[in-house]
């Protein structure tokens, strides 16, 4: 199943921003007086030492959670991954960011890949042309996405236009068109440097 619950809950539970901003943990989702760095709950300020498999399952569920993806879809494309020629880790974070709902998030369209879902999922947004309804439909390079010419006025695209000011740079937008494109696939020193995809590959590789 995939988490629905407070994301600043589950971001301290795991010690890791799901918003990939920092948010949960700077007073912006979290009540006044409530900025605590360890889990939630009677014991979260109690240190546990976890064991190798709890680090590996730990790590599995930031990646997941970073991503919004269930665990069905989330084994799918890692054992897709373990096809790859590449490093399995790599091309599995690769794979997650060729995703339509995060790249979506990724052009400016929306403010998380949360509400990026939303916009595929109501069928605001188009893949060279073509709409597409489906958050899980991986891109490909050159792939030009945009929003449908219908839903160019929904505030909650324009906002988050307006309020991105610096997009990754394997894509581009044209905010007066609000199109962008897939230029390229991600290098991992342009991923999240708080995952240790290695341990990722370890737990899989041990249950699969």
């Amino acid at each position: 199943m995939r988490y629905v619950g407070p994301k600043w809950k589950r971001a301290r539970r795991l010690g890791f921003s799901l918003l990939g901003t920092g948010e949960e943990f700077n007073g912006h989702t979290l009540k006044k007086g409530d900025h605590r760095d360890y889990a939630p709950g009677m014991h979260g300020a109690e240190k546990k030492k976890l064991s190798e498999y709890g680090k590996q399952l730990n790590e599995k569920q930031k990646l997941r959670d970073l991503y919004g993806v269930n665990e069905r879809q989330f084994r799918r494309l890692f054992l897709m991954a373990r096809k790859s020629k590449d490093v399995t880790g790599t091309a599995f974070m690769t794979i997650l960011e060729s995703r339509l709902d995060n790249l979506v998030y990724r052009l400016g369209f929306a403010p998380t890949r949360r509400a990026a879902r939303q916009l595929v999922n109501h069928k605001h947004i188009v893949v060279n042309g073509r709409t597409i309804d489906i958050p899980s439909y991986l891109c490909h390079v050159n792939d030009v996405i945009g929003i449908k010419e219908n839903s160019k006025d929904i505030a909650v695209i324009k906002t988050s236009l307006d309020n991105t000011t610096v997009t990754v740079p394997y894509v581009e937008v044209d905010k007066e068109k609000k199109e962008g494109k897939f230029l390229r696939l991600p290098e991992r020193s342009e991923l999240s440097k708080d995952i240790n995809e290695a341990l990722i590959v370890e737990y899989y590789n041990r249950i699969i």
